[in-house]
């Protein structure tokens, strides 16, 4: 029996648009994960870059449920002794780069090494709703419509 493996020459790679307003931030990072990845591809292979390319628009409006806004931390460490900061997840998206919460929540959920950093080339996010991306004609991925739970409207 043979088992076709997809190479990288013959992927054919789609752009996707994601407006990331009133989204809850764990089911779009996860759904946005397996379209990177490929998986929702009948051709996908674990060791190739088969995914799409995803853009992300408005990221600084996506919503968290619960107190995570306060009570999740970002934690990293400066190398120097005693230099662990923290920052709470509500101060980075109220912030300079909100983006960066969505980027980070997405690259947990890819794999680590050569292949999850290839896959991390292929998403693009904006904190507003303007993307430079337009000559790529990315078509819109309405992620709310997908599950009611996607969406938290307060």
């Amino acid at each position: 029996m043979y088992t076709p493996s997809t190479r990288t020459q013959d992927v054919d790679k789609k752009w996707l648009l994601i407006d990331a307003q009133d989204l809850i931030l764990g089911r779009l990072a996860s759904l946005v994960a397996m379209r990177l990845r490929g998986k929702h591809k009948p051709s996908y292979t674990p060791h190739a870059d088969d995914g799409d390319y995803v853009v992300i628009i408005n990221a600084e409006k996506v919503k968290l449920t619960g107190n995570k806004l306060a009570d999740k931390k970002f934690y990293w460490h400066t190398g120097y002794a005693g230099g662990i900061k923290e920052r709470a997840i509500g101060q980075i998206l109220g912030g300079k780069y909100p983006e960066r919460v969505l980027i980070k929540a997405v690259e947990r959920m890819v794999p680590r090494g050569p292949l999850g950093r290839k896959i991390m080339s292929n998403l693009k996010v904006y904190k507003g709703s303007e993307h430079p991306h337009a000559a790529q004609q990315p078509t819109l991925l309405d992620i709310a419509a997908m599950n009611r739970k996607n969406v938290r409207s307060i």
